[in-house]
């Protein structure tokens, strides 16, 4: 779902629904992904808008397109998204959450356990 009031601009969030679909097995290789028709349709958008951002996934080999038919996943794709996404994690986001976690005097094996806990749905 697209957040118009956000601080990311709307055509990255295109991208990343897509990218989220490709993820959650919802859109698979080969398979064609919504239109920029569509997805103006849908979320009253700009169809150029919605068109940048399905062209940053043509960019990042995520997304081909078939001329004349539209815009489908590539090969390899959910692998490329995954890299894409772990390395920015784990470059950006982790070292983010370790050091609030320091800040607040949480060890980090108390940080594992309740990583641990978050994954087993005991939260």
């Amino acid at each position: 779902m697209l957040d118009l009031d956000s601080d990311k601009s709307i055509y990255i969030q295109i991208a990343e629904m897509v990218e989220n679909s490709i993820l959650s097995g919802e859109l698979g290789e080969g398979e064609q992904a919504p239109s920029t028709n569509e997805f103006a349709r849908i979320y009253g958008i700009n169809p150029a808008t919605a068109r940048k951002g399905l062209n940053l996934l043509v960019d990042e080999n995520i997304l081909f397109t078939r001329r004349g038919l539209g815009m489908f996943v590539c090969k390899g794709a959910r692998e490329r998204i995954l890299q894409k996404r772990q390395k920015k994690f784990l470059s950006e986001v982790l070292p983010q959450i370790v050091k609030e976690a320091s800040r607040l005097e949480i060890s980090l094996s108390r940080l594992i356990e309740y990583m641990e806990e978050c994954k087993e749905g005991e939260l």
